[in-house]
């Protein structure tokens, strides 16, 4: 009798479950670092699908029939804008037809930086496109979706993830989308969301002391990515080796950067997982400076709540071990 009740007792539980997986909405996240706040939100109704998964970039992505699958059969999707994941534009407005589409760039609240121009970021002439050795897998792309390297540097830097302050305003917009979408669930959303205030906090006044004692030393990035997290720890970039990753820097370029490197006395350039590591290696040749590997999107990430904690981390951890070897 104890065995059998005990049996009903684990049914019972495994029904629950099945139900308020089955009742919740089908949501659909474009880029890991929000998919993560997404995935926090959403933790104890269900996980959230990603559609740039891996180690694949939003800035070189192209849409596969599984992403167009999953945007038809969304009910809410969310993503960072069209300056982030131009990709995504054409398809959402072709298959995403019957979900709501929250664009976080419009969350209320958020620190806006407008892209910078001039000396060490300007755009270089000489730039080609698509030729980062990069690999987007081996299904085949989505009709109508293809990738048209449009990112938009008039405006808004949209790599809005990067300072904490911001990641808490889009939780509250993400909050607020699936407490109307999905009404029945909303104390789970609302205390998720809660939580994750909290954990954002800590989060902030940890990476504030981690980078305390390399403020002032100068670096070099692969992209000009990194702005919301000067402006909130005020460490200090001293240049990037490409304003855009749809491109790659022509010859004049890389010497350009290689001469600021060894006037400013640069401690550390920096790669990124998912583009040419050789252009760093150039960069770098003959000078003091050491190299080092930032991922400001997740790539080398495993998705779920808690990458977003894990990149933020990675990013101070890796600026720290760098800029502290300087003589």
């Amino acid at each position: 009798m104890k065995f059998a009740a005990t049996l009903l007792l684990s049914c019972s539980a495994l029904m629950t479950a099945s139900n308020a997986f089955a009742d919740a909405p089908s949501v659909v996240v474009s880029i890991k670092p929000i998919h993560s706040l997404v995935a926090s939100v959403m933790k104890g109704v269900a996980e959230p699908k990603l559609i740039v998964e891996g180690s694949a970039s939003p800035h070189t992505y192209n849409m596969r029939p599984s992403n167009a699958s999953a945007l038809q059969k969304a009910d809410l999707i969310f993503w960072v804008g069209h300056g982030m994941e131009a990709f995504l534009e054409k398809p959402l407005e072709a298959l995403g037809t019957k979900a709501a589409v929250v664009s976080l760039e419009d969350a209320p609240g958020l620190t806006k930086l407008k892209f910078r121009e001039g000396g060490v970021f300007e755009p270089e002439a000489e730039e080609e496109g698509h030729d980062h050795g990069h690999s987007h897998g081996s299904e085949d792309h989505a009709a109508g979706a293809e990738d048209d390297g449009d990112h938009d540097h008039d405006g808004n830097d949209v790599h809005l993830w990067l300072d904490p302050m911001n990641a808490k305003a889009m939780a509250q917009d993400i909050e607020k989308a699936l407490v109307q979408a999905d009404p029945e669930n909303a104390t789970t959303y609302q205390a998720n969301g809660a939580d994750l205030m909290k954990r954002l906090d800590a989060l902030d006044a940890e990476l504030k002391a981690t980078l305390a004692p390399v403020k002032d030393k100068p670096f070099i990035v692969f992209h000009d990515a990194y702005q919301y997290f000067e402006n909130r720890y005020g460490v200090k970039v001293a240049g990037s080796i490409t304003v855009s990753p749809e491109s790659i820097p022509g010859a004049e370029r890389v010497k350009e950067i290689h001469q600021k490197v060894e006037e400013l006395g640069a401690t550390c350039v920096f790669a990124e997982p998912q583009f040419e590591p050789k252009l760093v290696k150039v960069v770098t040749e003959g000078s003091k400076a050491r190299s080092g590997v930032l991922d400001p999107e997740a790539g080398a990430l495993t998705e779920g709540p808690d990458l977003y904690f894990e990149m933020m981390r990675g990013l101070a951890t890796s600026l720290k071990t760098c800029l502290s070897q300087a003589s």
